[in-house]
């Protein structure tokens, strides 16, 4: 039987080219050989511009009885923190619950032919069930008073402190019914406050 001449195996980078491992060397040599080359010639220092420069002549300031010793300016006083109710203090007025009793008792006995005062027209009285920073808590203390029976309103009410959503009724057109409907809510466990308004 005749042999078989062996295949010759592919030999890889052409046969007689240079090892990969020798290029990584020869690579990683010229790379070195830049860094090294910058670096020299002050091509990675930082400009002068960006950073402030030492003086190495100056000298700290001789202190002598005859300059003013700098005094702190003196601190600004803090702004006051007004509630909701200091914010509208000079057009609503809390009406206490005493003298809104007072007053509903005295237009009670009051005979009908009696003239009402001419300013009772630029009176307004109103009941406020609650101020929230959010208007969702609002329109839920809105919803559980419409439960009452009651007509509530969602108002909002821009204060140094940000937005305040008040939720109210009325205006009633006196002190009497202003009483029935906060008694109304105070039976259901609402907590109102009445308030005459001008």
């Amino acid at each position: 039987m005749a042999r078989r001449a062996p295949k010759k195996q592919a030999r890889r980078n052409g046969g007689s080219g240079i090892p990969g491992w020798i290029w990584l060397l020869v690579g990683l040599l010229v790379g070195a050989l830049a860094v090294a080359v910058m670096f020299l010639r002050g091509q990675w220092d930082l400009p002068d511009g960006n950073l402030p420069t030492p003086n190495p002549e100056a000298r700290a300031p001789a202190a002598t009885e005859e300059e003013p010793v700098a005094q702190k300016p003196a601190a600004e006083p803090r702004k006051p923190k007004y509630e909701f109710f200091d914010v509208l203090r000079d057009k609503e007025f809390v009406i206490p619950d005493a003298e809104l009793n007072a007053q509903a008792q005295a237009e009670a006995s009051r005979p009908v032919d009696v003239a009402v005062p001419a300013n009772a027209d630029s009176v307004r009285y109103l009941i406020q069930a609650g101020a929230f920073r959010s208007s969702a808590d609002a329109e839920a203390l809105k919803a559980r008073i419409a439960l009452t029976g009651e007509v509530a309103r969602v108002e909002a009410a821009e204060i140094a402190g940000g937005t305040l959503y008040r939720v109210r009724l009325g205006p009633y057109p006196n002190a009497g019914s202003l009483a029935q409907a906060k008694q109304a809510l105070g039976s259901h466990g609402i907590d109102a406050v009445a308030i005459r308004a001008q």
